[in-house]
């Protein structure tokens, strides 16, 4: 789904390896030639597709039950007047609002684990969660803002988080390991910081802090979804058009440069666009945790393409998100169990995956 493709392991300078085809080329009417990776279009397109079924059943799930046959009819203007107010104005949001933040977390997982060149580069692993959760806090404990003021506060915090590891970090440029441990550090840190704000909380603001950080799309309205919609309208296209120097990065700062990627303008605008992207995805829902690990990862072993599969890691954050929503209302009940305990409890197992098998193959 990129623009071009990295040397692969059989040395190939289309970047195929054996069993592989390689990437297509493309020229479009203006004369733009792309390279199209026919596996990566087709995973994308059933990301898509899985996608917009998951929503179709998320919006038809509730104590009124729907056929997606109803809630098509209903989205198309030929419901009744009731299957109307339930799904624009209940559900519909919630599962907007589920796709957004999904595919935020997806793509902002891919920047990180790209930058830093290691699989457990995720925002949950690198402190934007945990400041967002203070900031968020904060407004609310101190504050006692209302939804709004908390949401401003999860933004405020994500993104001064994310600007401070970016300057404890930086020394002659951004390292990926060095990135990483300053992102460690700062999320042990602030994770204190939101346990000392609990204790100095009453129980109505504790009760209220913790079903924010558990992370939820219950109760999600219009004023949520216009805001997070034209932050990734915005951001988004900025993180895709930096796919190609993103995919020369993983080569190495020296190889990128020989062919003419501006190596930090590129790393500083994708983790910039990155951190907003987070903030503003954890403000919506709460700091949703694993999304953003494991999308990019098995949008990667989905499509089996080197780089950083920038589109098919956003598509399957989508479907990750609003698949396990949900799924927890299904096997839980409506509302019953928030999506951030599912995703929590399915992240927590693949990271354990991901560690054993990171430590058979000798790179911890």
């Amino acid at each position: 789904m990129d623009a071009t493709v990295k040397p692969g392991k059989s040395g190939a300078p289309d970047g195929t390896s054996a069993g592989r085809r390689p990437a297509r080329a493309v020229r479009t009417a203006g004369g733009l030639s792309l390279r199209l990776d026919p596996r990566a279009v087709l995973v994308g397109s059933l990301l898509l597709a899985l996608a917009l079924a998951a929503a179709v059943a998320l919006i038809g799930t509730g104590d009124y039950p729907m056929t997606p046959s109803e809630v098509l009819a209903t989205l198309t203007g030929g419901g009744t007047a009731g299957q109307e107010f339930i799904v624009h104005e209940l559900r519909l949001p919630r599962v907007l609002v589920g796709l957004l933040v999904g595919t935020a977390f997806g793509i902002a997982g891919a920047v990180f684990q790209t930058v830093s060149r290691n699989p457990l580069g995720s925002p949950d692993m690198l402190g934007l969660s945990q400041g967002s959760s203070v900031g968020a806090l904060v407004v609310l404990v101190w504050l006692h803002g209302g939804t709004t003021a908390v949401a401003a506060g999860a933004v405020v915090g994500g993104v001064v988080t994310g600007l401070a590891i970016f300057l404890l970090a930086w020394q002659r440029g951004i390292h990926g390991y060095r990135f990483v441990l300053v992102g460690i550090g700062a999320a042990a840190m602030l994770y204190a910081v939101v346990l000392y704000l609990l204790t100095k909380s009453t129980l109505y603001d504790a009760a209220r802090a913790t079903t924010w950080m558990t992370g939820s799309l219950s109760g999600r309205d219009w004023s949520q979804v216009w805001p997070l919609a034209a932050v990734c309208g915005v951001l988004v296209p900025v993180v895709l058009l930096h796919a190609r120097p993103l995919r020369m990065l993983e080569m190495g700062d020296d190889a990128a440069a020989a062919l003419g990627v501006r190596t930090e303008r590129v790393r500083v605008t994708a983790l910039l666009a990155a951190v907003v992207l987070v903030a503003a995805g954890t403000a919506a829902a709460g700091p949703i945790a694993f999304v953003a690990l494991t999308a990019p990862q098995l949008a990667r072993r989905a499509t089996r393409s080197p780089g950083p599969n920038l589109l098919p890691a956003a598509l399957m954050g989508a479907a990750l998100l609003v698949g396990a929503d949900w799924a927890a209302q299904r096997l839980f009940g409506a509302d019953q169990l928030p999506v951030g305990v599912l995703t929590g409890v399915l992240g927590g197992g693949y990271l354990l995956w991901l560690l054993v098998a990171e430590r058979k193959a000798g790179r911890v």
